[in-house]
């Protein structure tokens, strides 16, 4: 019988494993479907937030698989929470020097990034890869999350606020176009938290379409 490979990139080839269609995607079991809601109305918090998701990743990635003897066995779970809320903290706290504006308006959404860091199974992928290895397997997931981000916002702020943003500026935002037009009205209701529950309802009924059509070996969740 052949052996499977342990390395996180060698792993990503198989169905099972693989990270958007596999089981450690977040539309597998809508495990970013909170963060899918709360920072995609506007493009700017999506791309803040991705990059959030990418820096605590990483780092906490990082500092796990270095410190793997350091830390107990029991409670586990809450040293790596604890971890990946630190280097949450350190990156809101940059962005509260660079801009405290935009700081205040992410800074829920961005607390919530280590309980879906810790929540993700990240962790516990990683425990049989090398530091190099798990920083890898941590930014590619976390670019998946911070991809569908992005793809997301595009579509919520354009057709729900008729505006596209992005970080910057002394108020910490800057709009490359920003329109008012009270004939489009109805289609506003993207931006709200219901619409975008409808919006996520709809791709993730579509991923799901997709997923059993093109990865029939993958086990449903």
């Amino acid at each position: 019988m052949k052996t499977p490979p342990r390395s996180g990139v060698n792993m990503n080839n198989s169905p099972t494993q693989h990270l958007f269609w596999g089981s450690a995607s977040p539309l597998a079991a809508l495990s970013g479907g909170g963060l899918l809601i709360m920072a995609t109305v506007r493009f700017s918090y999506a791309l803040i937030t991705g990059i959030s998701l990418l820096w605590v990743y990483c780092l906490s990635a990082l500092v796990c698989r270095a410190a793997v003897k350091i830390f107990p066995r029991q409670g586990l779970a809450a040293c790596q929470t604890i971890l990946a809320s630190f280097f949450a903290g350190i990156f809101l706290l940059l962005f509260w020097i660079i801009s405290p504006f935009i700081a205040l308006e992410i800074f829920f959404i961005v607390s919530l990034v280590p309980l879906f860091c810790v929540s993700s199974g990240i962790f516990q992928r990683l425990d049989s890869l090398d530091s190099i290895d798990a920083v890898a397997l941590a930014f590619s997931e976390a670019a998946v999350l911070s991809g569908l981000l992005l793809a997301f916002a595009l579509i919520r702020e354009p057709l729900g606020l008729l505006s596209l943003s992005l970080p910057g500026g002394s108020q910490g935002i800057i709009f490359i176009f920003s329109a008012k037009s009270e004939t489009l009205l109805p289609i506003r209701f993207i931006a709200s938290s219901s619409g975008a529950l409808i919006l996520l309802g709809y791709i993730f009924a579509l991923y799901r379409h997709y997923r059993r059509v093109n990865v029939p070996l993958e086990t449903d969740i």
